[in-house]
Parts: structure tokens; C-alpha cells; sequence
């Protein structure tokens, strides 16, 4: 068994063929391709967030809407960029958010990409402290996250409130039971995702990793779980944790998914550059007939490896043709492969 899920990048666009033209499309065509999914007995709803980019970045409304529309589906990021956000407004962002989906949220977090504009968290009020990178900024913010949401009090009270306080140091408020368990770091090499099992927090491996080994992607993802696994063990955590995966999956089943897939070329990893020092492997995609999307994807060792596949969906194409590829899916490919 493997939980499926879907992620979406939000992207809106006026470019012709575009069902996704304003922001307004993107968020509200997101709510309802996460009820769609449902429906149709996805796992899980997750989104990417970007600053300054025609895409989706303020997950937290969005997150709380999709659990008022909700009752069953994970519903996550992956990821927001840490070096963005307050890490005790951010706790009580999630912890609101959490409780409305009724302990749903699968928040992934992470160090960032590379951005739309030149040091975009410097716009936000943020920038490194003496001798620290904006990456070793993204996990001071995320330790400080990860530790508010243990629910301890650490703020010295007003003698004389407003309104009467429990008794002893205040915590950030709602806090949510559970949600610092069903917190998930992006990792881009093994040494990140060594120090998320350190943390004890869950891995998310995407389509995109630094290439440390010259080996094919699912090759040095699998490797990356395996070290991941073993600080985990190494660090005494008493759960289980949870990795996942990230792949474009397209089963040819007709003629529209021919016309957008059909000619899908990236059938092979591809190698670029993140930044000017930084050599990175991206995934391919998987698009074909079911049959063999099902024999490709079975020797594929990260998807093996892993408890949680996200499939990164077109969005621009309209809920309707998303739900489709979700589908086509979870009845063409999930059981052939004993994930269903």
C-alpha cells in the first residue's frame, strides 16, 4: 500500500489553452481539485509555494479552506520556503489551520529554491545573521517553528492582562495536538535529509536533487531514504516516519492525454545548474499507456522506497482534466503496482 497524493504548483497564466488566467483561478480551481480528489480516493492535496511568481505562496488561507471543504484527504505543502516566514506566526498559522481540517495538515518545509527576485526574503524583513547563510537562516527559522509547536509555554506573562492567563509561561495560540509529527523537510542532498531525521521530522524528496553521484534520480533518492532512515534510527525517534517522492505521471488512456503527453519528451533525467555552483538532477516524466507507465515505474527504486507518492499535476489544464489524470492514476496504474 502507498498513499497517492497530488501537487500542484498553482501556476496562473493568461498564454492561450490557460484554464488558470488570475490568482483567483488558481486558488479556487485548487480547492476544488482537492474535493475532486477526494472523491476519487486521492491521499492527499499538496501545494508548492512561491514568493513573487504567478503561482501559489500564502498557504495557510488556502490550506484552511481546503479543510472546511474536506473530510478525509492529507492536505499539504512541499514546500514553503523557511527563509520567508516568522517561525511563531507561522505556528499559529498552522496550528488554525490544522484544527479547522481536524488534524489533517502535512506541512512540508525547506530551505527554498532559487527565486524570482534577487534575496526576495530580504523584502519580508529577513536577512542572515553575521556569518550565517539565508540557509542556515531557513533552519534557524524552522527549528524555532518546529520548537514552538511542541505546545510549551516560553513567553513571561503580563501581570496585569487583558484577559485571565493559565497559570505558568504562555505558548502561541491554537496549538493543534500532532501537528510537530506531521512536519516534512525538502531535502536536496543526503546530508539535509540526514539532518531532518536528526530533527524528527518526515522527508520529502522531490523531483529535484543534487547530484552527488553522477547515478540515475531514483537511484540517489534511494539512497537518499536509506540515509535518512538510518540517522532516524541512529537519532532513538520512538514513530515511524514517512518519506515521499515526487514524479510527473501521465497514463495515455485517450485521445486528450495523447494530444498534451503523447510527445512528452523528457523520458530520461536531465542535468542543470540551480545556482552557479550547484549541479542538480531533475526527474523525468512518466507518460505512456498504463502497461507500460506500470513496468517503468515498478523498477523505479526512490517510488519503492518511499510510503508516499505526490504526482505533480498540470494545473494550467483545468480542474476537470486534472481529476482525470489523478484517475487515470489510481484505477489504471495504483493497482497493478499493489499500491491500491
Amino acid at each position: 500500500m502507498k498513499k497517492i497524493g497530488f501537487l500542484s504548483f498553482g501556476h496562473w497564466t493568461d498564454s492561450p489553452g490557460s484554464q488558470v488566467r488570475s490568482a483567483a483561478d488558481s486558488l479556487l480551481q485548487s480547492i476544488e481539485l482537492a474535493v475532486a480528489a477526494e472523491e476519487l480516493g486521492a491521499d492527499g492535496a499538496y501545494f508548492r509555494v512561491h514568493h513573487f511568481a504567478r503561482q501559489l505562496s500564502s498557504p495557510f488561507p488556502l490550506l484552511a479552506a481546503i479543510g472546511a471543504r474536506t473530510r478525509t484527504i492529507e492536505i499539504g505543502t512541499a514546500v514553503i520556503d523557511m527563509r520567508y516566514e516568522n517561525p511563531l506566526y507561522m505556528a499559529e498559522d498552522a496550528g488554525a489551520a490544522d484544527i479547522i481540517a481536524g488534524g489533517r495538515l502535512q506541512l512540508g518545509i525547506s530551505r527554498g529554491s532559487p527565486e524570482q527576485v534577487i534575496d526576495g526574503w530580504r523584502h519580508f524583513g529577513y536577512a542572515p545573521a553575521e556569518g550565517e547563510s539565508d540557509a542556515d537562516m531557513a533552519r534557524r527559522h524552522a527549528e524555532a517553528f518546529l520548537d514552538r509547536l511542541k505546545g510549551e509555554g516560553f513567553a513571561k506573562p503580563n501581570p496585569r492582562p487583558m484577559f485571565p492567563n493559565p497559570p505558568g509561561l504562555l505558548r502561541v495560540e491554537p496549538h493543534s495536538n500532532g501537528l510537530r509529527d506531521r512536519i516534512w523537510w525538502g531535502a536536496g542532498s543526503d546530508a539535509t535529509a540526514r539532518w531532518a531525521a536528526t530533527l524528527g521530522v518526515n522527508l520529502q524528496s522531490s523531483t529535484l536533487k543534487f547530484d552527488e553521484s553522477g547515478e540515475p534520480l531514483h537511484i540517489q533518492q534511494r539512497k537518499q531514504i536509506e540515509a535518512y532512515h538510518e540517522a532516524w534510527k541512529e537519532a532513538g525517534h520512538a514513530r515511524t516516519p514517512r518519506v515521499s517522492v515526487s514524479r510527473s505521471i501521465f497514463p495515455l488512456v485517450d485521445e486528450r492525454d495523447r494530444a498534451y503527453f503523447g510527445r512528452e519528451g523528457r523520458d530520461r533525467d536531465q542535468i542543470g545548474y540551480i545556482d552557479a555552483n550547484t549541479r542538480a538532477i531533475f526527474g523525468r516524466s512518466y507518460a505512456a499507456e498504463p502497461d507500460v507507465i506500470v513496468k517503468e515505474l515498478a523498477a523505479d527504486e526512490a517510488i519503492a522506497a518511499a510510503d508516499t507518492l505526490l504526482v505533480t499535476v498540470p494545473n494550467t489544464l483545468g480542474v476537470d482534466y486534472n481529476a482525470h489524470v489523478i484517475e487515470n492514476i489510481l484505477r489504471h496504474v495504483a493497482p497493478e503496482l499493489g499500491w491500491r
